[in-house]
């Protein structure tokens, strides 16, 4: 049965949103384009970058934990990660926007992104020298500023409300992924590369490698509907 965990999380994380993308209230199913798009554009960055950090020894698996199939020599698992999570996400992305008609943060969206695009670009030349810690940090720093320059979102207040909410099944998920609740991890860190600062047993640069995968995500997503709204008129 062990074989199978890394497996049933992926399973457990999407079946809920999965179930209810069908609530004609919140249609998330019939976005299912710009959730492709978001989906697999993301993916196959996260993807590149997972099969070189493995690939160097930044972090691996354990194979108690696998079914065994691999694919350029990932897990099945972890490619199904990157389709599991950032849809789940999403799914919350969109009901809260459904759900909470008011903007809490919209104002803050664009102060909130500054000051993270200066504290990671900062903390990630100082850490250059520890990988994970480095490139998160710089990739993250440099993704915010491209948002905010280029696309110039109305929608991060929301999107950092998202995340927020989107931190309590990080916590579960990620936790045990990393060693809580079962006798081992699943994915081990190489602590010479990163901070060795955890969230219970997470990693902190975990919580800035989930913002940049969620802000990709999103940030795809929201350019589709925008333009697939102005092809509707």
């Amino acid at each position: 049965m062990e074989k199978y965990y890394y497996l049933l999380i992926n399973i457990f994380t999407i079946s809920i949103p999965l179930m209810k993308s069908f609530d004609h209230r919140v249609r998330f199913i019939s976005r299912w384009k710009g959730l492709l798009l978001g989906i697999s554009i993301t993916g196959l960055v996260f993807i590149i970058w997972d099969i070189a950090f493995t690939k160097i020894g930044v972090w691996g698996f354990n194979p108690t934990y696998l079914t065994g199939i691999n694919i350029v020599n990932l897990p099945l698992e972890e490619w199904l990660f990157f389709i599991t999570v950032p849809y789940a996400c999403m799914f919350i992305y969109e009901a809260m926007n459904y759900y909470v008609k008011t903007d809490i943060l919209g104002k803050m969206g664009y102060p909130i992104t500054y000051i993270l695009i200066i504290v990671l670009f900062i903390l990630g030349l100082i850490f250059l020298d520890n990988w994970y810690t480095g490139l998160t940090f710089l990739l993250t720093a440099g993704y915010l500023l491209f948002i905010v320059i280029k696309i110039k979102p109305n929608y991060l207040g929301r999107f950092y409300i998202g995340y927020i909410i989107s931190f309590i099944p990080f916590l579960l998920v990620n936790g045990i992924l990393t060693g809580s609740f079962i006798p081992n991890e699943i994915v081990w860190y190489n602590n010479n590369e990163n901070l060795s600062i955890r969230i219970f047993t997470i990693p902190i640069e975990d919580s800035i490698y989930m913002l940049l995968l969620l802000i990709m995500n999103i940030s795809i997503y929201e350019w589709w509907k925008s333009r697939n709204k102005a092809t509707t008129f």
